[in-house]
């Protein structure tokens, strides 16, 4: 019999609260040195693919003779196939499990994405890019479902961060990492962006395996918890207040709060992409060398990372969780007024820097709210519709910006078009308060 079923007497009300708390920190404690770092590490090489691909464009585009349209395009198409199999990807994942569908997932895009190596032009770049986003389907909104389901509210702000965090480390470490890849053209035969693209897509595939057999599916199973941390844990997660989940899934997609959060997440994913991908681009308008430009891009993205973490345990300990996600969309905006208005490169690092702190903090703060009122299979199918959906703002961040370059012959167009997207972001984020009383 565990400490929970034993019980304690009842005049030792605060001993028993303090005992359960104590079981719960540790449950938390392990469940997420097990999981978050394993997700993470696998979280930024899903996006090292997407780093990758700025940095791949200094020397393929000109190879394969790509324009500016041609690899805007490719860039944007992987998130029609993404945006396509994202619901029912997190159906299949409610149905078989988590583990084994985010194995499924990480193993198929990992050997998918190396497949990018050996593109020949820009038809083929298309296939490959639309296979990708097909195979990647569904790792996001089922990882965040994950996590609703392990983590008790008090803490799932902070574990979304440190998961999401894999985003600006991508960036961070990717940058320097990338351009150093570059480095290996001739080697064996292969240009440089083709060693690139195998060398970040590869280790997906044992990630693959390794989330075979740490995760679990949910902490009734989790035989690397004692019975009392196991207690103590579902107890708490089955005491959080949340409303009367939706009887179906058409349910959920007809609630105005969903719909109103894919519309903000569309705005915050177009910032991303819209900045991500076209950074070293960007970047090499003030004449720098490829080499220079990978160290340049990890600043914004080192900011992006600590900002991220810090204002996401600021919203845990002070909640205000829809006030600072329309502050976060709104720095996201503001910021890339300074590329704008400035030629000075450090003027237009720092601009980007407070962009992506936005951005960034925006996901992580964001992804907290939509699994306070959706659960079960809505929770599966609603994250996955919002995700599909708002993702759609990655095809039109990168395609906007391509196409805005080569109709004015510069980015100063795209970059005001990308920060009034975050104003509008900012809008529909306050408006959530209209609908949602209880933060």
């Amino acid at each position: 019999m565990t400490l929970l079923q034993q019980g304690l007497p009842s005049d030792d009300g605060v001993a028993t609260k303090a005992a359960i708390d104590s079981l719960l920190q540790g449950a938390v404690q392990k469940a997420a040195l097990r999981f978050v770092p394993l997700l993470t590490i696998a979280y930024l090489f899903n996006y090292l693919d997407r780093t990758s691909l700025g940095f791949a464009a200094l020397t393929m585009n000109r190879e394969l003779g790509l324009t500016a349209s041609q690899f805007g395009l490719a860039a944007g198409i992987f998130f029609v196939g993404y945006s396509l199999f994202e619901i029912p990807s997190n159906l299949l994942l409610y149905r078989f499990g988590a583990r084994r569908w985010l194995a499924r997932i990480m193993i198929s895009w990992g050997l998918v994405s190396a497949a990018t190596a050996f593109v020949v032009g820009p038809n083929s770049f298309y296939g490959v890019r639309l296979l990708l986003g097909i195979a990647e389907a569904g790792f996001f909104p089922g990882v965040t479902f994950f996590l609703a389901a392990w983590f008790p509210a008090q803490y799932r702000t902070r574990m979304l961060a440190w998961f999401l965090v894999g985003i600006p480390l991508s960036s961070l470490i990717g940058g320097p990492v990338c351009g150093m890849l570059l480095q290996m053209d001739g080697i064996w035969g292969l240009k440089g962006w083709q060693w690139l693209f195998l060398m970040v897509s590869l280790p997906c595939v044992p990630l693959g395996f390794a989330t075979l057999k740490l995760l679990s599916d949910r902490p009734q199973v989790a035989h690397w918890l004692t019975g009392e941390e196991r207690d103590a844990l579902v107890g708490v997660l089955a005491s959080e207040v949340r409303e009367r989940p939706h009887s179906s899934l058409w349910a959920a997609l007809k609630d105005a709060r969903v719909l109103i959060c894919t519309a903000i997440q569309f705005g915050f994913t177009l910032g991303s992409y819209g900045i991500g991908i076209w950074l070293p681009l960007m970047l090499k308008e003030y004449h720098l060398a490829n080499f220079a430009i990978g160290w340049i891009t990890a600043i914004p993205y080192l900011f992006a990372s600590v900002g991220m973490i810090l204002w996401a345990r600021y919203v845990d300990e002070k909640g205000r969780r829809i006030v600072n996600l329309s502050l976060a969309c709104l720095l996201g905006g503001l910021g890339l007024l300074a590329p704008i208005v400035s030629g000075s490169v450090t003027v237009a690092v720092t601009g980007f820097s407070l962009a992506l702190i936005g951005v960034t903090a925006a996901r992580a703060i964001f992804w907290s709210i939509p699994t306070r009122f959706l659960t079960g299979v809505a929770a599966a199918g609603g994250l996955a519709f919002i995700n599909s959906i708002a993702t759609v703002g990655g095809f039109v961040g990168p395609f906007m910006m391509g196409w805005l370059k080569e109709l004015s012959g510069s980015y100063v167009i795209g970059l005001l078009a990308v920060a009034a997207i975050m104003v509008a972001a900012t809008l529909a984020s306050l408006s959530l308060k209209l609908f949602i009383t209880r933060e």
